[in-house]
């Protein structure tokens, strides 16, 4: 018989574990930095992990020996790529003036100056445009810098990020032995097998998927580079490298990677002649950019999201559609390697649900 102190227990218990819930749920948002670098952390090791092994059955070197040697070779590589690269975006960024907002306004004004003088010689009134959709009040320049200031200002403080990387993969490598054991004493043993199945699985996976995401980004940023350059781009590197970044995000990044290229497309040809150089230049590079989207999402991405992670495109783009509805670019960053997770969990701990297995065939 349910008595009224047994509900209150049950409704006490319900909001216990509901409290443990959103306390948990507020702890893991204050450290989602270090999740993060224990995530890529994770990836890195799970790269070096044979390089390593390599050096310590090949050479005979220590383990402690082997994995500070992976690492340093890593670390000069990033190095190298960093005195390739930095100083390049840096020059070209002040070249384009892309962090002074009064420069962008200067510019811009003159852009649309050429604009209502194109316009006008084809019998429309910009005026009377801008007045109809309400554009003039939209533009904020400020906003565009604040932008490209936050970018840059990430990029030049993850240095405290690379040495925490750097340093917890050193652990990860060197103790693996003792990581495992330490797992399997924890985990229940009813699950134990499962758990560590889906923690195998999970990690060749998303090594897969990141290592995959940076040859397209690279893929990407090289394509538009050569579209830039075909047509005379100043400063095409800072834009390809700008505009390659944005296809993080998935879907809508290239849009607004293209919508960028054309602006400062036309930014770069401002002391030009409107018509026959500045609006020509300008929709052969859209159309440049389109034409490696074309590439990318026919021949790259389905490599990458299909391949590297065994699930059908269209799983992905609803999946993709779904997290950005919900928690927007951020969520859709991060929709592919958590829907991953999900699944390989769905399919170690519920294998005979019909459901599952039909999502799950292909892992």
């Amino acid at each position: 018989m349910i008595t009224s102190k047994m509900i209150a227990h049950g409704i006490l218990r319900a909001i216990g574990v509901l409290l443990l819930l959103v306390l948990g749920v507020y702890f893991i948002y204050q450290i989602q930095t270090v999740i993060v670098y224990l995530l890529i952390s994770l990836v890195l090791a799970l790269i070096a992990n044979p390089i390593v092994e390599f050096l310590k059955r090949k050479l005979k070197f220590k383990n402690t020996l082997a994995v500070a040697i992976t690492l340093t070779l890593f670390i000069l590589l990033l190095v190298g790529l960093a005195a390739l690269f930095v100083p390049l975006i840096i020059d070209q960024g002040n070249k384009l003036s892309l962090l002074n907002a009064n420069a962008i306004e200067t510019r811009s004004l003159e852009l649309y100056r050429q604009l209502d003088v194109y316009l006008n010689s084809h019998n429309m009134d910009m005026d009377r445009i801008l007045k109809e959709t309400d554009l003039t009040s939209k533009i904020k320049f400020n906003s565009i810098t604040d932008f490209l200031n936050s970018l840059i200002n990430t990029i030049s403080s993850i240095g405290i990020g690379i040495v925490s990387v750097f340093f917890i993969t050193f652990f990860f490598l060197k103790d693996k032995v003792q990581f495992i054991l330490i797992a399997k004493r924890i985990l229940p043993d009813s699950h134990e097998d499962q758990i560590l199945n889906s923690v195998d699985k999970i990690r060749e996976l998303l090594s897969r998927y990141f290592i995959g995401l940076i040859i397209q980004l690279s893929v990407v940023c090289v394509l538009y580079l050569v579209v830039l350059l075909i047509f005379g781009v100043d400063n095409a590197f800072i834009i390809a490298f700008l505009c390659a970044l944005l296809n993080i995000i998935p879907y809508v990044g290239p849009l607004i990677g293209t919508a960028v290229a054309g602006i400062l497309t036309m930014l770069s040809f401002i002391n030009s002649d409107f018509s026959a150089v500045t609006l020509p230049t300008t929709l052969y590079v859209l159309i440049g950019f389109t034409l490696v989207q074309f590439i990318d999402n026919n021949i790259t991405s389905p490599i990458i999201f299909s391949k590297s992670v065994n699930s059908h495109p269209l799983e992905i783009f609803l999946v993709v559609l779904i997290a950005g509805m919900l928690f927007g670019i951020p969520g859709m960053i991060i929709a592919v390697p958590v829907f991953t997770i999900l699944k390989v969990i769905a399919k170690e701990f519920f294998p005979d649900t019909t459901w599952i297995q039909l999502f799950t065939k292909n892992i």
